[in-house]
């Protein structure tokens, strides 16, 4: 494990941990999450930890071209209960992302810091947003970071059932109709996994981040 400091550095991604911590440290900067994102690594620590960097030695994704949005989720989708946009709004969706309870955390990872460094890559048009809304309240969305032809999703968040999903494959639909390669949604979790994401090795992902960057 590497200890970073203010030179503008990463170490190789075959360096990570087992359970993929790269590097201890850091800062935030801008420039220092973009060298981060388009080497495959991410940041991602608690409130009272320094900031830890990952590069996991599996990888959750979503192949855009070749997703099969579910028979169910397609009958909410044709139903029209939610409105879906892009990039209208966010600083709530992140905000939404921190503040929201989910089962089995007592905290959350996005912190202060973090909003702040991310505001500042959407104020660039690096960092996007999707947001579904109910009777024009935001209801749901999710966020991330776009490579250009690899989007790399942060967070989602829901205020009642099936948002965030409305979310997550909206976006898909959008990445697909533009020709993206991947939506890199990180590390693994059940709720991922039944929307139909799996899991692909490190170095098939930077082998994939590399040709398409």
């Amino acid at each position: 494990m590497y200890f970073l400091s203010k030179e503008l550095y990463f170490p190789p991604a075959s360096e990570a941990s087992f359970e993929g911590i790269l590097a201890v440290g850091g800062d935030l900067s801008t420039e220092r999450l973009l060298l981060a994102y388009r080497n495959g690594i991410f940041p991602w620590f608690e409130i009272d930890e320094p900031i830890l960097w990952w590069c996991p030695p599996q990888r959750m994704v979503v192949n855009p071209s070749g997703y099969k949005i579910a028979k169910s989720l397609r009958n909410i989708l044709n139903r029209k209960i939610f409105e879906v946009t892009f990039n209208q709004n966010f600083s709530k969706v992140i905000q939404h992302c921190q503040s929201i309870k989910r089962n089995g955390q007592n905290g959350t990872w996005i912190t202060d810091s973090m909003i702040e460094a991310y505001l500042k890559l959407h104020e660039m048009g690096v960092a996007k947003s999707v947001e579904v809304w109910q009777d024009n309240e935001l209801v749901g969305g999710l966020y991330g970071v776009d490579l250009g032809t690899i989007f790399c999703g942060e967070s989602m968040f829901s205020k009642v059932p099936n948002a965030s999903k409305v979310a997550f494959v909206s976006l898909i639909q959008q990445l697909k109709e533009a020709n993206y390669h991947l939506l890199d949604c990180q590390v693994h979790n059940d709720h991922l996994e039944k929307l139909g994401a799996f899991e692909i090795s490190r170095a098939n992902y930077l082998k994939i981040l590399k040709a398409s960057l």
